[in-house]
């Protein structure tokens, strides 16, 4: 586990290091323009949006280990192409490499976390692996920041090469880790109905529910970050760009400094709740960025107030990461861990695509119904997260409960979750997500 934590690390620590500076790197230093720095940006999203849908059954088949070292082959070679690319193809074909490859690299380290964890490790090692991912993209731009020049292409050709190097790492770290085999102890699940596949994913109605609140979830947040959002603190409330990359700290800061404070106040509570505690300091924070555009405060009050809605962003990030990820774990059966994980990537892909095309026009433009509109999607967060409780097993939405009893839950074809036999004399045939 630790070595798969440091090799999460390195992977947010190589992207931090780049993609902060890959639009000014292709449209400026390259000089290949404003457009093909869009459509760089815009293949590096779309190779993920590519790859995912396939990554899952290919984890499920071939195991989490061989996916995760050819991913970071594949990033570490597009990151190498990027640093060298003088022209059009080149860096639309190296941005592609690197948007698939880290792409894959997702659902394949989720997937080896489940097999060397169990119910009463996984939370905790979920929210482990998303604090070094914060911590190692927050490092990675510090760094990235100081080394780069736009005078000096080799600058950016020395970024990309660290970047290339760092992937090569993880991949050499990931060949000394030995997994515990899928069924084992560590990370026992049960076997799907049917066989699996597409249809049974799409038929189990409570990991349905969990996509649905998952796209909401990222789209409300993440998907304004550096769009939306942006847009409307310039434009509504004259925030000065330095202190965007203020808030933007800040919202890192909170979750570094938060992260394992939150943990041991959501360890011993229900998750659904958490998330739907979630929604509403979601809705908070919309409002502070209502009163800091919108308001009629002086121009201090209105940049506190912006600042502070990226601050209860980060607690509220910090409170989903030992809950979410850890639950598309717990619902997923054990022939489709892989599976679970890279649909649920795949719909925060979607989401970081579509919230940004919406959010960036109305964040600029109509300031009051920007706001009105994630408000209520906040308050959505919270009507989903408590609709999907009423669908959970106890000890799905409450995982200390698996400790005290090994009664598991049953996923049958109707979708509907009920009381199972004990694990220990439950056959694999009847079992369906814990």
């Amino acid at each position: 586990m630790r070595r798969i934590q440091a090799g999460n690390a390195l992977s947010a620590f190589g992207l931090g290091f780049t993609v902060p500076y890959l639009y000014v790197y292709v449209a400026q230093v390259r000089e290949l323009g404003a457009t093909t720095a869009g459509v760089v940006l815009a293949v590096f999203a779309m190779a993920a949006l590519a790859v995912l849908p396939f990554t899952g059954r290919v984890v499920d088949r071939r195991g989490p280990l061989p996916v995760l070292v050819g991913a970071a082959l594949l990033a570490s070679a597009g990151a190498a192409g990027l640093g060298l690319a003088t022209d059009v193809p080149a860096a639309v074909g190296s941005a592609t490499l690197l948007g698939a490859g880290t792409a894959v690299m997702q659902p394949a380290l989720a997937t080896m976390i489940v097999w060397c964890s169990d119910a009463t490790t996984r939370t905790r090692a979920f929210a482990t692996q998303f604090f070094l991912q914060n911590l190692g993209l927050g490092i990675g731009g510090l760094i990235g920041g100081h080394l780069v020049d736009e005078s000096r292409p080799s600058s950016f050709t020395l970024l990309f090469g660290i970047e290339a190097v760092m992937f090569l790492v993880l991949a050499g770290m990931a060949l000394t880790i030995r997994l515990p085999r899928p069924g084992a102890p560590a990370g026992a699940r049960p076997t799907a109905p049917g066989g699996g596949g597409l249809r049974a994913l799409l038929g189990h109605r409570a990991m349905v529910q969990l996509l649905v609140l998952g796209f909401v979830l990222f789209f409300a947040c993440y998907g304004q970050f550096e769009s939306g959002l942006a847009a409307y603190g310039t434009e509504a409330a004259g925030i000065a760009p330095a202190t965007l990359g203020t808030a933007l700290a800040a919202n890192t800061a909170v979750i570094v400094a938060a992260q394992f404070l939150v943990l041991r106040f959501v360890e011993r509570r229900s998750r659904t709740k958490v998330i739907a505690s979630v929604g509403l300091i979601w809705a908070v924070a919309w409002l502070a960025a209502g009163y800091a555009g919108l308001g009629h405060g002086g121009q201090a009050m209105a940049t506190a107030a912006f600042i502070s809605t990226y601050a209860l962003f980060g607690l509220g990030e910090s409170m989903l990461s030992p809950t979410v990820a850890p639950l598309v774990a717990d619902l997923a059966p054990a022939s489709m861990v892989g599976q679970y994980n890279s649909a649920f990537a795949l719909v925060k892909q979607l989401a970081l695509a579509v919230g940004p095309a919406v959010g960036g026009p109305m964040g600029a433009t109509l300031h009051g119904p920007y706001i009105v509109t994630f408000v209520l999607f906040s308050l959505g967060i919270t009507a989903l997260a408590l609709r999907l409780g009423r669908r959970l097993a106890p000890e799905q939405d409450r995982p200390w409960l698996a400790t005290s009893s090994r009664v598991v839950a049953v996923h049958v074809p109707g979708g509907e979750v009920r009381p199972g036999a004990p694990e220990a004399t439950r056959s694999p045939a009847s079992a369906g997500s814990r």
